[in-house]
């Protein structure tokens, strides 16, 4: 779930920024100068929102790439899990033979201590190694994330000529008939439908 949201922060974000960059970056509406001398721009705003939280917990990349996501760090658990509890079960062998004084000699005792130690070492580095492989994939996704809305977003304005596409997250009120969540996420999920069919 926390993952979830970092993917909905991350992404509100950068749709943010795109937007701002969208209606900024264009130079071609024409302006004109009321009798008090503001300039006023002569073309009319047409704003629309999404739902971005609705719209990514419903497109069906997101749920594939969680899905994937979640696999691979259930399978890093394992893997951790299994090596951790292996370990811990000779720590555990090992305090027991030295308190029964199971050991020949001092210096068995002490080499059988620091290969325990040395096991220890390479599981915390494991440990590290596998969250930051995670930390790694969830980036990835992320990113492919907003590049998908942001791609299918910028082809979506093109026949439908919107000033603002806004998320609904900074709307406190808004007309439902502006909301085009619905018609966007069920493009998106056509199109990616078709491309994982090829």
């Amino acid at each position: 779930m926390k993952n979830t949201s970092l993917i909905i922060n991350a992404v509100l974000a950068i749709a943010i920024a795109v937007l701002f960059v969208l209606h900024f970056g264009s130079k071609n509406e024409a302006t004109s100068t009321t009798k008090t001398g503001v300039t006023t721009q002569s073309s009319e705003l047409k704003v629309a929102y999404i739902k971005l939280d609705s719209l990514l917990v419903n497109y069906n990349l997101a749920q594939d790439l969680h899905e994937d996501f979640t696999q691979k760090q259930e399978a890093y658990n394992t893997e951790f899990g299994k090596k951790r509890q292996e370990f811990e079960k000779q720590a555990v062998a090992f305090q027991e033979k030295l308190k029964r004084g199971g050991f020949l000699s001092q210096e068995l005792a002490m080499r059988e201590r620091n290969r325990l130690a040395g096991q220890e070492q390479e599981i915390k580095k494991m440990d590290y190694e596998l969250s930051t492989k995670l930390a790694e994939i969830q980036q990835k996704n992320n990113l492919q994330l907003i590049d998908s809305v942001k791609t299918h977003l910028e082809l979506y304005n093109k026949s439908h000529k919107f000033t603002y596409i806004i998320n609904s997250s900074n709307v406190l009120i808004g007309d439902e008939a502006l909301n085009i969540t619905k018609e966007v996420l069920t493009s998106m999920n056509s199109k990616y439908t078709a491309k994982s069919k090829k």
